[in-house]
């Protein structure tokens, strides 16, 4: 028999060599697609609009007076509040970095995308700092929102505008010296350029500044790397691991699979170069040659001193904050868990049936906060519920840190990544209405994720939002929402009473103590004809069944009630509803398997820096990073069956989710809130 032209190839090596092609064609790609400055324009063509900008540098970054009217020429051109300016002479690594975040030709479009740079000088419309909570003066102790007096220095305006209103920023006196010269560190400018994107959220970009140079700046390591990466929302120690995984599978390859693997090592060698050097490539790094050459080494190098960094001194450590809530936490749980829930209940909140059965019990896997909770289903209805429920009291104490405060930003990031889904929600209304609707709220909008996505697929709707935490009111700041209203759905029956259109609860109804209240209270909001759109996790999902405990949609402590769709049907019926459209593998969720895995490590490896329990022995912490750590192949599989059961959701219309789209009747009253049902 002949052999297969393929019997020789070595297939660990060939998919990684597949891999690192497409990486460094995407990265050629998105380099070029990075707009350069053009000179600025001559006095005869008239000089750009300079005043109402702030140009914010580094340490040791001199802008030229031409690159700022440059820039500011371009952002007016362009319609751009925010505007990362990127040295000519960025060093390969860097660029390589940014490239991997960010694709400039969707950068701008995707308002939700997370703000990206290079670190070393961004222009920014006064406006944006303003509503940003960027001080114009001194900083606060502490604060990570920089102005530019903090950032280093007073405006200094060009020639026909005022000074202070506009102008390059030179070190202040108060900041003379080597600690303030010309600004502060890139992570400072990192985390604030992240910040901002949130509030000029489609009209950020990015451009090339050919006179710009940051010199001989080497790659950032240890503490400083570590920091850069915080300061992009990128956990150091995770990324440090991954980079050590892929140094060591390279190395193995090379050396036992013969020219298959020693390709892949080679194209990984020679990447930075493939990317940045040849002829018409707008960034021409200093360390290019360097970088290449040692390419290996460095990253090595790197990975270890930014690991090392982070056993060291890990994220919350030795701060104010994280040493106040420390105490407060302590303080609160010397008086137990046991108040934070109401006596268990005998019967189902939804039909009233006495037939219930344990369906899972859990501790908190999501943030690993002391407790123990269980979910009960009723055998008639299957409607399933926290039983014993947590008191508000409770509610307050698990949730906190969770989706502000501590987990604010992870959970920031998390909402930040479901553009597509929340754009597929948006545009689930567009069959069954001719008009775009002009008035929509959204109930449980968090920091107003969904209305921000939703603006590009309605963009003449208004798009209010509510909520019970502070996030409604930042996301009314931000222009996410036009009008934030904080505190329960149901108190606002009265003022809201058929003021919207559509009114929107996605993955809501299941956070909330009494379902049938929320549902009332929409159809009280909602003008005749008006839109109900509801998206909730499925209880009756085969993968509820297979994944037991660990399945991420039973969300414990959070989620109160999970509602089948029949039940669902049947409640919106009851107050004058007509349910126009049902979808389940549409609305599915493609995060089981890795959403098991991650709930699994973080109950075998909590985070060793949780305020709510004792302080970590560096023991603990060796071992929780190693744990995580060796998750890492776990939560790649687990990535690929959660991408072929996504794709399986789709084509069988039977997911972890459904959406349900409804239409109140005109000639059919509502219950009213609070009336018996």
């Amino acid at each position: 028999m002949t052999p297969s032209p393929f019997h020789r190839v070595r297939w660990t090596s060939a998919l990684t060599l597949a891999a690192l092609g497409a990486g460094t064609v995407r990265a050629r790609r998105r380099l070029r697609a990075i707009p350069v400055l053009p000179a600025p324009p001559s006095a005869a063509e008239g000089l750009p609009r300079a005043a109402g900008w702030r140009l914010l540098t580094a340490r040791g970054v001199e802008v030229d007076p031409a690159t700022f009217l440059a820039a500011c020429a371009h952002a007016d051109r362009e319609g751009l509040r925010v505007l990362d300016l990127l040295p000519a002479d960025l060093g390969a690594e860097r660029v390589l970095g940014l490239l991997r975040l960010v694709d400039p030709g969707r950068y701008r479009e995707d308002r939700l995308a997370e703000g990206r740079g290079a670190g070393y000088a961004v222009l920014v419309a006064e406006e944006v700092l303003a509503r940003a909570g960027a001080d114009l003066g001194a900083a606060e102790p502490g604060r990570r929102d920089l102005s530019p007096i903090a950032l280093g220095g007073a405006g200094l305006g060009p020639t026909g505008e005022e000074p202070g209103r506009a102008g390059l920023l030179r070190p202040s006196p108060d900041e003379a010296g080597p600690a303030g010269a010309g600004g502060r560190e890139p992570a400072d400018l990192l985390a604030l350029t992240r910040r901002l994107k949130e509030y000029a959220a489609d009209s950020t970009g990015l451009a090339v500044a050919p006179a710009l140079s940051v010199g001989p700046a080497g790659d950032p390591a240890g503490a400083v790397r570590a920091a850069e990466l915080r300061a992009q929302g990128l956990p150091p120690g995770v990324l440090s691991a991954a980079q050590l995984a892929g140094l060591g599978l390279l190395a193995g390859l090379a050396l036992r699979q013969g020219r298959w693997g020693a390709v892949a090592a080679g194209l990984y060698w020679l990447q930075p170069y493939l990317v940045l050097g040849g002829p018409g490539a707008p960034l021409r790094p200093g360390d290019l040659p360097g970088a290449t050459a040692a390419r290996p080494a460095r990253s090595l190098g790197a990975a270890v001193r930014t690991a090392a960094a982070v056993l060291r001194a890990p994220a919350d450590a030795d701060t104010d904050a994280g040493t106040a809530r420390s105490a407060a936490y302590r303080a609160e749980l010397a008086f137990g868990t046991d108040r934070f829930l109401e006596p268990r209940r005998t019967d189902c909140p939804w039909c009233g049936s006495r037939r219930l059965f344990v369906r899972v019990r859990v501790p908190d896997l999501l943030q690993g906060k002391p407790g123990r909770f269980t979910l009960e289903q009723c055998a008639d209805c299957h409607h399933v519920f926290q039983n014993p429920r947590l008191t508000l009291d409770g509610l307050e104490f698990y949730y906190r840190d969770f989706y502000d405060g501590r987990g604010g930003e992870g959970a920031g990031t998390v909402f930040g990544r479901l553009g597509d889904s929340y754009r597929k929600r948006a545009e689930m209304l567009r069959p069954h209405t001719v008009d775009a609707p002009a008035s929509w709220l959204d109930v449980g909008t968090g920091h107003g994720h969904f209305c921000n996505a939703a603006r590009a697929v309605w963009p003449d709707t208004r798009f209010d939002g509510l909520d019970m935490g502070d996030g409604v009111a930042e996301a009314e700041r931000r222009g996410w929402v036009e009008t934030g209203f904080q505190g329960q759905f149901p108190e606002f029956a009265q003022k809201l009473a058929g003021r919207y259109e559509v009114v929107s609860m996605y993955h809501y109804l299941e956070h909330t103590r009494d379902p049938l209240a929320e549902l009332d209270t929409a159809a009280a909001v909602l003008a005749p004809g008006g839109f109900l759109a509801i998206e909730l996790p499925d209880p009756r999902s085969r993968m509820a069944r297979l994944l037991g405990s660990a399945w991420l949609p039973w969300f414990q402590p959070q989620h109160q009630h999970l509602i089948p769709a029949a039940n669902l049907r049947e409640a919106l019926a009851d107050r004058g509803f007509t349910v126009l459209a049902e979808e389940h593998g549409p609305a599915h969720q493609g995060n089981d398997f890795f959403g098991a895995v991650a709930l699994t490590t973080t109950r075998l490896a909590p985070d060793p820096d949780r305020p709510w329990a004792p302080p970590a022995t560096p023991r603990g912490r060796v071992l929780a990073h190693a744990v995580r750590a060796a998750a890492l192949p776990c939560f790649a599989g687990a990535a690929a069956l959660d991408a072929l059961r996504t794709a399986l959701a789709r084509r069988t219309d039977g997911g972890n989710a459904y959406r349900l789209l409804a239409r109140r009747d005109d000639d059919r009253l509502p219950t009213a809130a609070g009336e018996d049902r």
